[in-house]
């Protein structure tokens, strides 16, 4: 056999951040065959310049690695109707979304065949999902007991079956704890990673802020879907009642956002003599807080405050001009989100 073929292989989770480069770079150093998966969710875009999803696959082809890139759509939003194991100080339901993340790594581990599963997480460095006992849940719920190795942190975790396989070293395995990135940016140097990305979570469920108003979208919405959490992204939202909230654009780029995802039903408005934003109002009542939303609209715009003007508002093909004045801050602040 070639030295080729008498390579192991192994499956890595890779985020696009520095730790998960490192334990890839750890192994192929211990001469294996690494193949990398990504995972998407709604909740981590790609294309969003930052993120888990930061320059991935550039930083795959920087590790000459293969990968796979998994998307957690409906199923991912189902588990965040109920999260087994809780939600952290966002909206974050780390430990359940760790678990559903091993288990599409493990998926792909079967499909080639490889002996098992790397990820960079760092005993410690995140207070939901790297201590101990949840590193030990995690691997439960993805039935990969044994089979998760941590090379920047396995020096401190328990034996796992390549170890006791003889697959790999104690002893060239990593010691890492905490939240410092001392012991990474060295190792960067070493295996020459340029440009190490900064250190952030990326998952926009751990922003407290956006964590309320997905917090907010579950309470009130049976069955969200991706369009709802694609609303959450972007501008001022205002929970009118139990059925209807309003979402206030803050810029050029969020009010074409607005139109585009509008959907049947829905209700656009926007001051007609003045720059300013584009408001969607969703939900069933939304036509009983037409009005309202009129001169919240006007109040975000550059029309003088003590004045009427017009509001255009569209919903399907129908348009109507809504004469109103700036709502009052008082009005309009409590059901901000």
């Amino acid at each position: 056999m070639t030295e080729e073929k008498q390579k192991k292989k192994v499956v890595a989770l890779l985020s696009g951040g520095l730790d998960s480069q490192l334990a890839v770079r750890m192994m192929q150093e211990q001469g294996f065959d690494v193949s990398a998966v990504a995972i998407k969710t709604p909740f981590c875009d790609f294309d969003c310049g930052r993120g888990c999803g930061f320059e991935i696959r550039e930083r795959a082809d920087d590790l000459n690695v293969n990968l796979k890139t998994v998307y957690l759509g409906d199923e991912y939003i189902e588990m965040l109707k109920h999260p087994k194991h809780g939600i952290g100080a966002g909206f974050n339901p780390c430990i359940d979304c760790r678990s559903m993340m091993f288990d599409a790594a493990k998926k792909h581990m079967d499909e080639i065949g490889a002996e098992f599963i790397i990820s960079g997480e760092v005993l410690g460095q995140r207070p939901m999902s790297q201590h101990a006992p949840a590193l030990r849940t995690i691997e439960k719920e993805s039935g990969l007991v044994g089979k998760i190795v941590r090379p920047l942190s396995a020096g401190l975790l328990p034996e796992t079956d390549p170890e006791k396989e003889g697959l790999i070293k104690r002893e060239n395995l990593g010691m890492i704890r905490g939240r410092t990135r001392k012991n990474q940016l060295q190792m960067a140097k070493q295996y020459g990673i340029e440009n190490p990305p900064n250190a952030g979570g990326g998952c926009l469920l751990t922003d407290p802020a956006f964590g309320l108003k997905a917090k907010d979208l579950f309470e009130h919405t049976e069955n969200p879907t991706i369009n709802d959490i694609d609303l959450l992204k972007i501008g001022r939202h205002f929970r009118l009642d139990e059925q209807t909230k309003l979402v206030v654009g803050r810029n050029k780029d969020e009010n074409e956002m607005i139109k585009a995802i509008a959907l049947p039903g829905d209700i656009l408005l926007e001051a007609r003599d003045h720059v300013g934003p584009i408001s969607i109002l969703r939900g069933r009542n939304a036509s009983e807080h037409t009005k309202f939303a009129a001169s919240v609209t006007l109040r975000y715009s550059d029309a003088p405050k003590e004045e009427e003007f017009f509001v255009v508002s569209k919903r399907d093909d129908s348009s109507e001009d809504i004469l109103t004045k700036c709502a009052s801050e008082e009005s309009y602040i409590k059901f901000r989100i």
